[in-house]
């Protein structure tokens, strides 16, 4: 996944990627991430399907018996907001993120989330506080149209519609909570619901289709997966999303279409411009 991050930013199309601060190949990222300072780097905030980064996070409960994350985003995330002791080490846990995160020493561009943890309504109040203090400059708010994609991909119709109701609904509770913090977001997502399937044809296709304002897309490249890439995202084409971002085909549709590849952090200046 680093190699690929970086082939899909040196020879392709990406411009910013999130980093998972307690994953097993983290010191590679930063080593990478600090080699190509022409790639924007934020937080993936991660809560389920990871390791903790706060010290007690197997005594709270917030990690299993074998010291991770549990799996299931929802069943977790539940328990995470009716349970006050898991509150509070959610709490702790959050901080512990964005503390190893400044440890790096890279620049923050922006922040998102796992399986998009981020705008859970609970997160939502953790994090208000701690975007000035770790001068969060932008973040994900994962709202993309189902019907665009539907007219793609027809299969999965309840997941995606129930996925983007949900999703437009907290990423709109997140953009009035952020934008008075300075935060600033792109005005639609993409390919949430092409996860693991953000080949070149569908690049194609968003970049044909692609209409006015700051668009994020987001894919899930890698060279090749791993036994655990497998079984956590079942069915993901990674090394065709990487094929994808990194096709000469698609970087000429980008400038045939006048389509301008931008960075969160110039994102955000440009926004403090009044651009």
């Amino acid at each position: 996944m680093n190699r690929a991050i970086v082939r899909a930013h040196t020879d392709g199309i990406l411009t910013a990627t999130s980093l998972m601060v307690t994953a097993p190949a983290v010191d590679e990222a930063i080593a990478l991430a600090r080699a190509t300072p022409t790639l924007d780097v934020g937080l993936h905030l991660t809560l389920v399907q990871g390791r903790p980064a706060s010290s007690d996070a197997r005594a709270t409960g917030l990690a299993t018996a074998s010291g991770g994350f549990r799996e299931s985003a929802i069943p977790a995330a539940i328990r995470y907001f009716f349970t006050p002791r898991l509150r509070q080490a959610v709490r702790r846990e959050v901080r512990a993120q964005l503390e190893r995160y400044r440890a790096t020493g890279l620049p923050l561009s922006h922040l998102d989330g796992h399986l998009n943890v981020h705008l859970h309504p609970m997160l939502q109040d953790i994090l208000a506080p701690l975007v000035v203090e770790f001068d969060i400059p932008a973040m994900r708010l994962t709202r993309e149209e189902v019907a665009p994609n539907l007219r793609w991909d027809r299969r999965h119709v309840a997941r995606k519609t129930f996925e983007g109701l949900v999703l437009r609904l907290l990423s709109t509770m997140a953009e009035r909570r952020f934008r008075a913090h300075g935060v600033v977001f792109a005005e639609r997502t993409l390919g949430l619901h092409q996860s693991g399937a953000c080949d070149e044809p569908y690049l194609a296709h968003v970049l044909d289709t692609l209409p006015a304002g700051t668009s994020e897309l987001y894919c899930h490249p890698a060279e090749s997966q791993t036994g655990e890439m497998r079984r956590l995202m079942p069915g993901y084409r990674p090394a065709d999303e990487l094929a994808a971002l990194t096709s000469p085909q698609i970087r000429e549709l980008v400038e045939r279409r006048g389509v301008r590849l931008v960075r969160w952090s110039e994102l955000r200046e440009e926004r403090r411009a009044g651009a």
